[in-house]
């Protein structure tokens, strides 16, 4: 039988899943030293390596059985699969975000917001009830309310650090974020003992943000 696969995300995560796999005894020599390879072995299982909405989209499809993405571009995307595990690392939060010192909320216009996460955004205003114009920002979200194109942004903050130099401050806590297990619902079935082992052993090792 093959090797079951599992997808991650490129970049932090990447690190944060070889320092699991690590804990977990395995081998991680190829995804340490992968060059510019994007399927690895590591121990028992096979790394596919992708960018994160391309996790989601693996595990979807099933050519990947389990993927760790994070829970923003679960949020941003969403899908058909299982999300099993939090695992407490690369813990950040979305959050609403103005210039220091203006009252977004104030007023009766129609407010302009800049964000990545349009899907996010949307339905955090139709949850309180506003009509806002979402403008989709492919770069640094907190130059759009610099250059007055926007009253606000919806952004992922960690720190803060970014918001405060640019003059912003977080307006409200939109939902927390941290990466995610996710599994292929037909692989749960037909391969229930070996990726059970996998989730045990990952949620062994799971942390709170």
């Amino acid at each position: 039988m093959k090797k079951l696969r599992v997808a991650l995300t490129k970049g932090r995560l990447e690190k944060s899943a070889v320092s699991l796999f690590e804990g977990m005894g395995l081998d991680c020599g190829d995804l340490i030293n992968k060059g510019r390879r994007l399927i690895l072995q590591v121990g028992e299982y096979e790394a596919v390596l992708a960018k994160a909405a391309d996790v989601i989209t693996y595990v979807e499809h099933g050519v990947c059985d389990v993927g760790i993405v994070g829970k923003d571009t679960i949020e941003e995307y969403g899908g058909d699969f299982y999300e099993v595990i939090d695992l407490g690392v690369g813990c950040c939060r979305f959050a609403l975000a103005a210039p220091k010192g203006v009252d977004f909320f104030k007023g009766y216009s129609r407010k302009r917001v800049a964000t990545k996460y349009p899907g996010v955004a949307k339905r955090y205003f139709d949850g309180k009830d506003m009509d806002v114009e979402i403008i989709k920002i492919e770069g640094s979200v907190e130059l759009a309310p610099l250059l007055g194109l926007v009253d606000g942004i919806v952004d992922i903050v960690e720190t803060g650090a970014t918001l405060r130099e640019n003059g912003l401050e977080v307006v409200e806590e939109i939902l927390p974020v941290s990466a995610r297990v996710i599994v292929n619902k037909a692989s749960l079935k037909l391969r229930k003992s070996e990726i059970e082992k996998l989730l045990e052993q990952l949620e062994e090792r799971s942390r709170v943000c």
